[in-house]
């Protein structure tokens, strides 16, 4: 019997290679209709500013072999009769466990990751040669219930203002979800901890001046109808969905880089795995300079943990899964907590 294989042609910095996309009619999107072969092309088509965004990191895959309504996994470490072109980089876990982890150098290994049925890409924020020094600053703008996506771009636009005061450059997307992305590059001489310190710090510094509008409130209970600056998600092995990937929801949603213009009137809706390749051959990357020039160092932030530290103001939570770090209030939701 035939093979309903298909093989792609993906241009890259060593030239074009050949891709085997098996299963090629089986559908990702029930909703949409949208196949693996589909998103395979997807990736052909907006594989440079992917590659731009998101490579030359450890990645994690999300992988759906059913699609975005089955099971999901994630893979980490490459998997046997990876292509050649598709390498691995030792990294440190919060476990202390150290494995080897994917890394995409190449429009053609993104294509091989929708081969391994993988939607979402989450990269890490250090590059694989410095695995442990983080080279952005991410900052995750979280909606609660009783907010809408334009309360998270006020956020996003007064987090903006502050990370100029301090002297970095800020770049925008939406998550592709309710939520919104800030990054900027920092130079990597920090390790995750201090570079989460640092997020701490700047998130606790916006709380100050619109309190009404964010919260650092790890526990959904305290933090009412107010966007969450999710300062864990800075943490090691902690990563969101890299910009221009795919979200596993019904309407086929991308991670969108956008301008700090854009952002006002932007329907994260719009843009999808459908739409996108069209919006970047038009409007072309607003991410395409993220990482031309020096960056500037967190030091500042750090300056700012350390005057708060002095204030009082101590550690906060980490996610459950790490192990019990130092200075860390109890683990214990507040209600429960005063309830004994």
């Amino acid at each position: 019997m035939a093979s309903d294989a298909v093989v792609l042609s993906v241009p890259g910095p060593e030239g074009d290679r050949e891709v085997r996309v098996s299963s090629p009619s089986r559908v990702l999107w029930p909703d949409l209709g949208i196949t693996k072969l589909d998103l395979a092309n997807y990736f052909v088509a907006v594989g440079d500013a992917f590659i731009r965004a998101n490579g030359g990191r450890p990645v994690s895959l999300q992988r759906f072999p059913e699609g975005v309504d089955g099971e999901q996994f994630f893979s980490k470490n490459p998997p046997r009769g990876a292509p050649a072109y598709v390498r691995a980089v030792d990294v440190t876990y919060p476990s202390r466990r150290v494995h080897p982890q994917l890394v995409l150098d190449e429009p053609a290994a993104a294509v091989w990751g929708v081969q391994m049925n993988t939607v979402v890409f989450h990269p890490w924020a250090s590059r694989a040669d410095e695995p442990d020094l983080p080279d952005e600053l991410r900052i995750d703008l979280d909606p609660q219930p009783g907010t809408d996506f334009p309360d998270v771009v006020a956020a996003a636009l007064a987090l903006r203002d502050l990370l100029v005061e301090y002297g970095f450059t800020p770049f925008v997307k939406t998550s592709g979800n309710r939520g919104v992305h800030v990054f900027a590059p920092i130079r990597p001489e920090y390790e995750f901890l201090d570079v989460r310190h640092g997020v701490i710090a700047l998130a606790r510094e916006l709380e100050r001046r619109i309190p009404e509008k964010v919260t650092t409130a790890w526990w959904k209970e305290e933090r009412g109808s107010r966007i969450f600056i999710d300062y864990n998600q800075a943490n090691r092995d902690r990563t969101m969905a890299g910009a221009y990937s795919p979200r596993a929801l019904a309407r086929a949603s991308v991670s969108t880089p956008v301008t700090w213009d854009e952002l006002v009137t932007v329907d994260p809706a719009v843009h999808t795995v459908l739409t996108l390749p069209a919006r970047l051959r038009t409007t072309g990357d607003p991410w395409e300079g993220l990482h031309e020039g020096e960056a500037p160092s967190i030091r500042p932030l750090l300056d700012r943990w350390e005057a708060d530290l002095e204030a009082g103001l101590g550690e906060l939570p980490f996610p459950p899964d790490f192990p019990k770090m130092p200075g860390e209030p109890p683990r214990v939701q507040p209600s429960r907590a005063k309830a004994k």
